[in-house]
Parts: structure tokens; C-alpha cells; sequence
């Protein structure tokens, strides 16, 4: 039982919590029991899902990726403590007055390619990147990488190409209008990542393969 916390989101995996931890604020992420699957067999899951999103935030840190800094990790009781990011989220942030100012999205934009290609230099794959998983720190305005639930190591080029499919898909879904802004994302992608060249052709065939099942319903 976590005490004094405050559900903050609640999605298919998990609990989020807004709770004080060693003097501070904290989130907490609580991964839950899924009822239709063996006792045994979820226990085993979730433990690999906890301690796996556990090192690839470790991963980002040790490479200077701004992300939230893992406090503690408690396998048995599938929860992650880690630092609460005060500020807002990029999917926020492009619905302001400024947030739709080109140079103001180009800085953004910019900061999430460069970010982007770190973390595909050190071979994480986000799993579920969208601009709710951005957020903005509200005093540096500095991009963090957030919620890495879904996220897994690979060295896989296509792997990559994907993870920038799923953040296209977002940008088309939820923000009219910034295909400039993905473009810029990319351009800066393309100059961080070790092997952005071999990732953006295979983005291009990604995208193909989105389109034909567009089209077949």
C-alpha cells in the first residue's frame, strides 16, 4: 500500500502516484496485476517489465539523456520511485501561443531529434513515443524523455525506424500542421544518431508498409 499518494494517471499497465519520498515529490509507478493471466506467470512479467524500464532510464542517465532520475526500485512489489519533472508536456506545450511559434518549435524540435539520437546510440528503444511522453522542465524548458514502460534494448535498425514511426503517427494524429517541426526533429536526429543514414531509409520503408495497411482497412 502506497501511503499519501496521489493517483495522478492510470493506464492499461500501470498506477502513476504523485507521493513525498526523502523530503521530496516523487512519482511512483506502480505496475498492476492483469487477472487474466497465470498467478505465476504475471508475477514473472511484470518483475521483467519493472527491472527492465529500470535500467533503460539507467541507461539514458548514464549517457546524459534527460530523464527522470530512478530513485529506488522495489521489484517485489512491482514500484518504481522516480523524480517527479515539474512542467509540461511537449503535446501541452504545442497547444500555447508560443508553442506555435516556428522558432519556438524549431528549438523543441531540435532538442527531442538530438535526444532521440542519444538514446538510439546507446541502443533503447522507447516503445511508446508520443508528445505526452515528452515533457517540458519548467524551469530549463529542457525536453525529458518520459515513461518508459514499453521500452527495451536493440540494436535492431528497424527497431529504431519504428520508434520514429510511432512518434510521426503521433505528431499526424494529435498536432495539425508540423510536418516542418517532425522534418526539424529528423534533421537533428540525423545529425546525433551514429547511424541515422541506415535508420531514416528504413523509416521510408516503415512508413510504406503504415500506408498499404492504411489503405487495406
Amino acid at each position: 500500500m502506497i501511503t499519501n499518494a496521489q493517483l495522478i494517471k492510470q493506464g492499461a499497465e500501470a498506477k502513476v502516484y504523485l507521493a513525498p519520498f526523502c523530503q521530496r515529490q516523487a512519482i511512483i509507478k506502480e505496475r498492476f496485476a492483469k487477472a487474466y493471466r497465470h498467478p505465476t506467470l504475471d508475477k514473472k512479467l511484470t518483475s521483467r517489465r519493472v527491472i527492465q524500464e529500470a535500467r533503460c532510464l539507467n541507461r539514458c542517465q548514464k549517457a546524459f539523456i534527460d530523464t527522470p532520475t530512478v530513485y529506488m526500485v522495489d521489484v517485489d512489489s512491482s514500484l518504481i520511485y522516480m523524480e517527479f519533472i515539474e512542467g509540461c508536456s511537449v503535446r501541452d506545450y504545442l497547444t500555447t501561443d508560443e508553442g506555435q511559434v516556428p522558432e519556438a518549435q524549431a528549438k523543441v524540435a531540435k532538442e527531442i531529434g538530438t535526444a532521440l539520437g542519444k538514446m538510439h546510440n546507446i541502443d533503447v528503444v522507447h516503445g511508446d513515443l508520443t508528445t505526452s511522453n515528452l515533457m517540458m522542465r519548467k524551469e530549463s524548458g529542457s525536453v525529458v524523455l518520459i515513461d518508459f514502460g514499453l521500452s527495451y534494448v536493440s540494436n535492431l535498425i528497424e527497431d529504431k525506424a519504428v520508434d520514429l514511426y510511432v512518434l510521426e503517427r503521433a505528431f499526424t494524429s494529435t498536432h495539425p500542421n508540423t510536418e516542418v517541426m517532425f522534418d526539424q526533429i529528423l534533421e537533428a536526429y540525423g545529425q546525433c544518431s551514429k547511424a541515422s543514414k541506415l535508420i531514416l531509409k528504413k523509416l521510408e520503408d516503415v512508413r510504406m508498409r503504415g500506408r498499404k495497411r492504411s489503405m487495406l482497412g
